[in-house]
């Protein structure tokens, strides 16, 4: 898949983390029918492997779908045999080598120039900022972009509704939402109301200026 065009097509990515595995499924399966294209679950959840399984199932093989929390060469192959499309890191760790090896493109943690210059020589497809909101909100991506204009950067950490404009309007290529969006739907939680908060983020990422 074309990450970077998805990425810059649908501004949005769901990160889906939980201790429940049914519920995270539910979670994924849930977005997905509210029309949020690119969703990663992350393998720090409770039983994240089978949960990204399952969704593979149920979602189709055409589906994007991303394996979050990709720290070492051990997950990346995990991940791939999983099903998932694409990888994304926190950092630029042993996931970030093995992934693009198997052909799955990679959105790659990064928080300063020299994590931005390391992660593109490495061949990610996207750049995770993070965490966003501790590094400096949209202010810190302006005063990346300086020097990056071209990079394609996703903040992470801390994006509620209005931060997630406040990021695009900054320049950001997509935004990528956990709890603000997921709430507490993979542990468990009301599903309506993450229906409710997917439009939400739906609406506010499809506004363009």
């Amino acid at each position: 898949m074309d990450l970077r065009a998805a990425l810059t097509a649908r501004r949005l990515i769901a990160i889906v983390r939980g201790g429940d595995p049914d519920a995270a499924l539910r979670t994924v399966l849930t977005l997905a029918e509210e029309g949020i294209e690119l969703i990663e679950v992350s393998l720090s959840g409770a039983d994240a492997l089978t949960v990204l399984t399952r969704a593979r199932e149920e979602l189709g093989p055409g589906r994007p779908l991303g394996a979050g929390t990709v720290l070492t060469a051990a997950d990346a192959h995990a991940a791939h045999r999983a099903g998932a499309t694409f990888a994304v890191t926190p950092g630029l760790g042993a996931g970030v080598d093995t992934a693009l090896h198997l052909g799955m493109p990679v959105l790659a943690g990064v928080l300063t120039p020299t994590d931005v210059i390391a992660a593109r020589a490495r061949g990610a497809s996207a750049l995770k900022l993070f965490p966003a909101a501790e590094a400096g909100g949209a202010a810190y991506l302006k005063a990346l972009r300086g020097p990056f204009p071209d990079a394609a950067f996703v903040p992470v950490g801390g994006v509620d509704v209005a931060a997630a404009r406040a990021h695009l309007a900054a320049g950001a290529t997509a935004v990528g939402v956990g709890s603000p969006l997921v709430g507490d739907a993979a542990d468990g939680g009301d599903l309506g109301a993450l229906r409710d908060r997917a439009r939400a983020f739906r609406t506010a990422v499809e506004e363009r200026p």
